[in-house]
């Protein structure tokens, strides 16, 4: 750094997104979908930078990485067929050389993949939840329990968007009813056994495949809450459509349409149970059942819940369905302030100022 030049010692970052050639050409600060995440960093003093990021150019990416201070990075598991394969892999070189990367890709792999749910099963947010290593494990154990215990939500253990989430429930016959989450789909009624077969992809890609009860509140809505490293960033509401069955054939009704995402404060009223429970209890609990440093929790992160059973004094519990910590967009307003204070509070603790 050059001693007679202040600007030199402001600290630079680069946010990380998906895109092609193009995108890359064209892309600003100002044009992208993450400008106010930009203007927050730049009111803190830090340098910000687009990259956005594909496969035929990693090098180009690698190199502008290593040349930052820090790097953010927003890229679905899942997007268009890519995974985060290559994306990882170069994430992790370059966090070896220097830069400090939020989210790690090690960390995602803790906290923001579907076997989070099976592992801190035992915290307050678990529900009656199952992990199965290999497709045969899941052959032989799945039939008996969906059998048994009620309609039962597959999740493979890394993606988007609904992808590879099933509401499963046994019917008579050797069948089943299953509905994807993804948008769009239709209930299908066929075999247990074609079903098992259409999963076993999954484990070639997550390394197995988690099975939680389904959720009878489910059309109450999902609650979003949003952190911040262990602190509470802000809430959104929404009523989905997901493994829940459209009204009738045909095109989508507006009833069958996910209700809009309201956002929320981390002050908003009717949440702050839950958020005393995320800041006081389940984050701290899932770092030590994780192994997760605090200093190593994204910049930004959200936990999905869903409405469990009322307690026996009528008050809502919550169940945990995803922690999503690869690509946590939209946000609420406050929270790209919040991100950029969390941003310059982990570089300074670097001595990168």
């Amino acid at each position: 750094m050059d001693a007679d030049n202040p600007s030199s010692f402001r600290q630079s970052v680069a946010i990380v997104w998906r895109g092609d050639a193009s995108a890359r050409e064209d892309a600003t600060p100002q044009n992208s979908r993450f400008v106010r995440v930009f203007e927050a960093l730049a009111s803190v003093g830090i340098d910000a930078q687009p990259a956005v990021y594909d496969e035929s150019f990693s090098d180009t990416v690698r190199e502008q990485l290593l040349a930052v201070d820090g790097v953010l990075v927003w890229v679905d598991p899942i997007h268009q067929g890519k995974t985060r394969a290559a994306l990882d892999e170069m994430l992790r070189e370059v966090a070896r050389q220097g830069p400090w990367v939020s989210a790690h890709p090690d960390v995602i792999l803790k906290m923001g993949v579907k076997d989070v749910l099976y592992r801190t099963r035992h915290l307050g947010w678990g529900a009656d939840t199952h992990r199965y290593d290999s497709a045969g494990t899941f052959r032989s154990e799945f039939p008996s329990r969906v059998r048994t215990a009620g309609p039962r939500v597959i999740k493979q253990n890394r993606g988007n968007g609904g992808q590879g989430v099933w509401k499963v429930e046994a019917l008579s016959g050797g069948q089943v009813e299953v509905l994807h989450a993804l948008r769009g789909s239709q209930p299908e009624r066929i075999s247990l056994e074609a079903f098992i077969d259409r999963c076993e992809p999954y484990f070639r890609w997550g390394g197995c495949v988690i099975d939680q009860a389904f959720q009878p509140r489910l059309p109450e809505g999902m609650i979003r809450c949003y952190m911040s490293g262990g602190t509470v960033a802000g809430f959104a509401h929404q009523r989905i459509n997901a493994l829940i069955p459209p009204p009738s054939e045909g095109p989508e009704s507006a009833e069958s349409q996910p209700g809009p995402r309201i956002m929320h404060g981390p002050d908003f009223e009717s949440f702050q149970v839950l958020r005393r429970l995320m800041e006081s209890q389940w984050t701290p609990q899932m770092m030590k059942t994780l192994e997760i440093d605090e200093a190593f929790l994204p910049v930004i992160w959200d936990a999905d819940f869903l409405y469990g059973p009322r307690d026996a004094l009528g008050a809502d519990t919550y169940v945990l369905c995803e922690i999503n910590a690869s690509s946590c967009f939209a946000i609420p307003d406050d929270a790209p302030k919040t991100i950029a204070r969390m941003v310059k509070g982990r570089l300074s603790s670097r001595g990168d100022t």
